[in-house]
């Protein structure tokens, strides 16, 4: 294996060319691991201080094996690109079968004189399925480096049936009876349902989405700082050139009164944040509705998954969800 130390955002044109095909087809195989949503990240959201190293490793051909996006914060901790706040699942970008090639060449990089100094390799949100939670141990151990793994948040998830009428059932009672009639309720008042595509002012919907965001809470409101609400416009034009955006709102009587920011990606759909008017047509609850619009859509068209991504609010196992798990690794260097 040959491997390569990219510093600074350069990284992402460098690469522009051979960097989605290898996410694409990589063991973690999000929207967050594709160059938009990273470049986004950084370009917004970057940490003061922090310095960008992308270790980039390829066969002895050339080609493209393994990418680490990491940044080195100045408390001498490595990061991946991404950590923590707006980006659900992080990884090595590799492909399951080279997992422990690559992850073995992003050790070495690391621990040679020519990385910059650190004291942990500090990484967030690694799905449960990942290959990383064995290899990343077992590799760090075997160079004398201690690791500690432990569960850094729950990605409550809905695997979907073949009908909506299959998924109404999957329910429990009281809540199939209460989506049902939410949703007659809504059909009654001619709530009508709007999905934003090329043909609509993107600009305008996302700051429509981010006023809703707004005002669903106090939390929220004091969240969308101008880097987050820049790596929105940014996520949303990425994903819409890609035919991943999935950007809906439900309106009644012309206002719009909640919406949904998710990725239509790989067969899945991924909520990525939401936002709701809490003085508009309340007694329409138009937040239960949209979602389960949203889900009814995502099983007509196919989806086999509904990821609400992270967060354990009480909302998503009313609507059937079941919590996968992510974690945070700590690889520390002895002193």
């Amino acid at each position: 294996m040959f491997t390569q130390r990219l510093d600074g955002e350069s990284v992402f044109e460098a690469l522009a060319n051979e960097w989605d095909a290898l996410a694409g087809a990589g063991m973690t195989d999000t929207p967050f691991q594709t160059l938009a949503y990273q470049r986004a990240w950084w370009r917004h959201l970057q940490p003061q201080d922090g310095r960008l190293h992308t270790i980039v490793v390829r066969d002895a051909d050339r080609m493209l094996k393994a990418l680490a996006c990491f940044y080195l914060d100045a408390q001498g901790s490595v990061h991946f690109n991404g950590c923590i706040e707006e980006t659900d699942y992080l990884d090595l970008i590799a492909r399951p079968e080279e997992a422990e090639a690559g992850w073995t060449a992003v050790l070495d990089c690391l621990l040679s004189d020519d990385y910059p100094a650190w004291r942990q390799l500090d990484l967030c949100n690694v799905p449960d399925a990942s290959p990383t939670r064995a290899l990343l141990p077992r590799l760090a151990a075997a160079r004398g480096l201690s690791v500690h793994a432990s569960v850094k948040e729950v990605c409550p998830v809905i695997t979907l049936p073949k009908t909506f009428d299959a998924y109404l059932e999957s329910l429990d009672s009281k809540q199939r009876r209460e989506v049902q009639r939410k949703l007659r309720k809504a059909a009654g008042a001619d709530a009508a349902i709007k999905f934003v595509g090329p043909q609509d002012n993107l600009e305008t919907a996302v700051d429509d989405f981010l006023k809703l965001l707004q005002k669903s809470t106090f939390e929220k409101r004091d969240w969308l700082t101008p880097g987050r609400r820049a790596v929105f416009h940014a996520a949303a034009r990425a994903a819409l050139e890609a035919g991943a955006l999935q950007l809906m709102f439900i309106e009644v009587d012309g206002l719009r009164a909640a919406a949904l920011f998710n990725f239509d990606y790989k067969n899945r759909i991924w909520v990525y944040n939401s936002g709701l008017d809490p003085m508009l047509f309340t007694s329409l609850s138009p937040g239960v509705v949209l979602t389960a619009k949203a889900i009814e859509y995502a099983i007509e068209n196919g989806r086999d998954a509904f990821d609400f991504l992270r967060g354990s609010e009480s909302y998503k196992y009313r609507f059937g969800a079941v919590d996968t798990t992510i974690y945070r690794l700590q690889v520390t260097r002895q002193a």
